[in-house]
């Protein structure tokens, strides 16, 4: 049976631009560009040359993509100018792209009342501004602004917009819901109805997320006939975000429904990528990756009941809809007080731990996990601390450095110019192969000068001599930091929860408890620096050390 195509087109430089709080610089938007050129993706949308001093950098150092059609987006011309000498047109098909996004409207109310035009000329409009890049040798794709609320008002207007442009050479319409407000039953109708004029391999879809349906709408959108479907990475847009490609993408290639009878340019290699591409994105932007996140977040395929674990360890596809390394995710089965035995070996087998089902000491482990919890560590969501807990208690935990003591104060004081500044200033002494180590250093910002806090300081402090294990490290960031109290009073338990990367995109979990949150923090951290240490195979110690 042939497949058809499905061609995807990721707006992700320019709608994820839309996003509160996101505000990407040139070379971010190159570096993402290449990502999704590798990834596979048929499209990618650079921006609006011209809009601002970001996206005309942008286009001006181009980056040379291998297989992705790079696209410059603008609007149709305005009325009362030629195609030919309308400066907005002229600013998009001067960025040099061999294909050309242009929105148009299609909402009669939008056209009378936004535009202050006629229907006649709007369409005109689109007409003519398509002809023209046609004209020119370029590929056009018409973005339908608002059309599915405007063919629910006026269908015939809101075809008739859409035929202009395809008559006029547009490679593709796409119907756009950019309110986010049309059912997934909706848009399968309203899109069935397009293709039965236009052919839907000349049709796409661009789905915001509003009502959280920008997936489903979609992939309705597929099913009634459309071929083009756009989205970003990781849902960014504008208010709620766009249809997210992270979550379409896997559903194309691994659901039956859809695997059977369509294909993408997405091989399963860059399948495989696209957790490291979603959390690639979310590193760029420092956000912290949405743990639940479809497919591609870290609790997507974690297991905590141990009845569950059982199941699994017997048939994986019981509790997981798609293999977790069909997209570059991992199967997760922490350790907390709910686990049994069961999850015990798995968790194990996964930090590359071998053990005897049957090894007395795994009961012990087990017990020191719960009466750990009872403390308040939560190993649920720090595995790296639970691996090094279990390396304790099955003899295999290596030594490689000792700290002798550690001190963190806290100082407000006027700096050069006069301001009140609070400043943390961390001395850590520490032991290497009987060497002892003496660094320091303070938490104020080397380029903004701002204060980034007593576990900052601590941190720079631990990293500035580590002896030969200082290459190890170098490339060792602290991503994520979480405090909670556990119990108030003046005997509050504190735990802090830790979350550390490095250059080869490892991210890890550590935690530590303690009334103090300096003491506590400094638990997680020493945990994040061994586990990143065992896993490079950095040497132990040459001289033996006690536990710290």
């Amino acid at each position: 049976m042939t497949r058809e195509r499905l061609t995807l087109f990721d707006t992700t430089l320019r709608d994820g631009q839309q996003t509160q709080g996101v505000d990407f610089s040139a070379e971010d938007k190159r570096r993402i560009a290449h990502a999704l050129d590798r990834l596979g993706i048929d499209y990618v949308e650079g921006g609006w040359p011209g809009a601002n001093p970001t996206d005309s950098d942008f286009f001006r150092e181009a980056p040379a993509l291998k297989r992705a059609k790079l696209t410059a987006f603008g609007m149709t011309k305005r009325a009362g100018r030629s195609a030919e000498n309308d400066e907005v047109l002229a600013e998009v098909v001067n960025a040099g792209t061999a294909t050309v996004c242009l929105v148009g409207k299609t909402h009669d109310f939008h056209v009378t009342t936004a535009l202050g035009v006629t229907l006649e000329e709007n369409r005109a409009n689109i007409r003519e501004s398509v002809a023209r890049l046609v004209a020119l040798g370029r590929e056009a794709v018409f973005d339908a602004e608002h059309f599915f609320d405007g063919y629910k008002a006026n269908p015939d207007y809101a075809l008739d917009c859409l035929t202009a442009a395809h008559e006029a050479g547009a490679r593709w319409v796409v119907l756009c819901d950019t309110n986010g407000g049309t059912m997934p039953a909706e848009a399968a109708e309203i899109t069935a109805a397009v293709c039965a004029r236009i052919p839907g391999s000349h049709v796409g879809i661009h789905a915001h997320d509003d009502t959280g349906q920008a997936v489903a709408v979609s992939l309705a959108a597929v099913e009634a006939g459309a071929r083009q479907i756009q989205g970003t990475l990781n849902g960014l847009g504008e208010r709620c975000g766009n249809a997210n490609l992270v979550s379409i993408i896997p559903t194309l290639m691994l659901k039956p429904r859809y695997r059977d009878r369509f294909e993408t340019g997405v091989t399963e290699k860059g399948l495989a990528s696209l957790t490291a591409v979603s959390r690639m994105l979310d590193e760029i932007l420092n956000r912290q990756p949405n743990r639940h996140a479809p497919y591609v977040g870290a609790a997507a395929f974690a297991h905590k009941a141990g009845l569950h674990a059982s199941a699994i360890a017997k048939d994986p596809t019981t509790y997981e809809h798609v293999a977790p390394e069909s997209v570059g995710n991992q199967r997760v089965v922490p350790m907390s007080n709910q686990a049994g035995r069961s999850n015990l070996i798995r968790r194990l087998a996964e930090a590359g731990i071998e053990a005897d089902p049957r090894d007395p000491r795994l009961g012990g482990l087990l017990t020191a996990v719960k009466e750990r919890e009872d403390q308040g560590f939560a190993y649920d969501s720090a595995e790296a601390s639970f691996e090094l807990l279990a390396r304790d208690h099955l003899g295999l935990r290596p030594r490689f450095f000792a700290v002798e003591r550690f001190r963190v104060t806290v100082e407000r004081r006027h700096n050069a110019v006069g301001q009140v500044v609070t400043v943390s200033e961390a001395v850590v002494v520490v032991n290497v192969d009987g060497q002892r180590m003496i660094s320091a250093s303070e938490s104020l910002d080397p380029v903004t000068g701002s204060d980034q806090g007593p576990v900052n300081a601590l941190s720079k402090a631990l990293r500035r001599d580590l002896g030969k294990y200082q290459d190890y490290i170098d490339d060792f960031r602290l991503t994520d930091f979480k405090v909670r109290i556990l119990s108030g009073g003046t005997e509050a338990v504190t735990r802090v929860l830790i979350e550390s990367g490095d250059g080869q995109g490892r991210r890890w979990s550590t935690v530590g408890v303690s009334a103090n949150i300096v003491d506590a923090s400094a638990q997680a951290l020493l945990d994040a620096v061994e586990w990143k240490l065992i896993r490079d195979g950095a040497p132990v110690a040459a001289r033996p050390l006690a536990a710290q």
